[in-house]
């Protein structure tokens, strides 16, 4: 699995925030119960020095160190034991004075052996969600509230079938795709005119995908590009890290393909993306008016043939939705 270190960054930050405003925030409770009862404090100081104790006799030379440690552990739990008692007399619970990690299973590093830690892959979530949301709307956006009923019944017959039938069948591909994500190395082509569904059935894999902690890039083709013409032509160091976050992310969902100023850097910008994403297993969801057939004209028949052999090509077709919304 991949992490977008842009959205990492983020995430660790908070994480370490708050790390460290629950650190401060136990310092003032224990603080707090010393000023209670001073005793708990003397009682602290001891505890932490029994470890030391124990590491001195080990290593005092000609004696048998176990009858001390023996006498230390006793000690010690005569403190832990006091110090409960009195806790419970100041009405708190036997451990709050322990400091407990937040995650158990990497003690608040982030890390557990050598994988990111499901509690910093909350965080991560919640930043490559926030990112997304920049430019998708996440919060109505999914596959639970995608609608067939703004797709007519009406059997078309140059295509041999309605446009809610032929959204039905993209809408299971999509949602599979999401579904089985990490486990396929799938592609989808998304095309059709605008206003049929097309990016709001990529916010609901970008969703999907990133819920089950995969990294997520979503932009436009136009962004896209500038981004990688930047980094190529100007030793731009802010386009060379994104065009990385193009290449190296789970997912890559470009947007808008076609709409971009046509030029042979975009020609092969386009075709870098492809290739190098189908040769590292990457997956990508494209987005575009155009038919297939006008991709190879625009583009190049290279790319076409990529397209046509590792993509699942979805036409998408219908009434613009946007139009209909207005309408009602």
């Amino acid at each position: 699995m991949a992490y977008d270190g842009k959205v990492m960054r983020r995430a660790q930050l908070r994480f370490e925030a708050d790390k460290l405003r629950r650190a401060e925030e136990f310092a003032r409770r224990r603080e707090a119960v010393y000023r209670a009862e001073p005793e708990l404090q003397q009682i602290e100081l001891q505890l932490r020095s029994t470890i030391s104790k124990i590491i001195a006799d080990a290593l005092r030379q000609g004696s048998d160190p176990q009858p001390a440690i023996r006498v230390i552990r006793d000690e010690n739990m005569e403190l832990q034991r006091r110090r409960a008692e009195l806790l419970l007399g100041l009405g708190y619970p036997m451990d709050y004075l322990d400091d407990q990690h937040a995650c158990s299973l990497c003690n608040d590093s982030g890390y557990h052996g050598t994988r990111v830690c499901s509690c910093l892959q909350k965080y991560y979530n919640e930043e490559q969600t926030k990112e997304l949301s920049q430019l998708l709307d996440l919060g109505s956006q999914s596959f639970d509230t995608f609608s067939l009923d703004w797709y007519s019944t009406h059997v078309s017959e140059r295509l041999g079938c309605s446009a809610r039938e032929q959204m039905e069948q993209v809408f299971e591909t999509c949602s599979n795709f999401a579904r089985r994500f990490g486990k396929h190395h799938d592609n989808l082509l998304l095309s059709g005119l605008p206003g049929v569904g097309k990016t709001f059935l990529s916010a609901c894999i970008a969703r999907e995908v990133t819920q089950r902690g995969f990294s997520v890039v979503y932009d436009t083709a136009a962004t896209i590009f500038r981004h990688m013409e930047d980094a190529q032509f100007r030793r731009d160091e802010e386009g060379d890290d994104a065009v990385q976050r193009f290449l190296r992310c789970d997912l890559l969902i470009l947007d808008d393909l076609g709409t971009e100023m046509h030029s042979s850097f975009v020609q092969s910008a386009l075709y870098r993306i492809i290739n190098d994403r189908l040769l590292s297993g990457k997956s990508t969801v494209i987005n575009t008016n155009l038919a297939p057939h006008e991709l190879g004209a625009r583009y190049s028949a290279a790319i076409l043939s990529r397209i046509e052999g590792q993509y699942e090509v979805l036409p998408c077709f219908g009434d613009d939705i946007r139009l209909l919304k207005k309408q009602r």
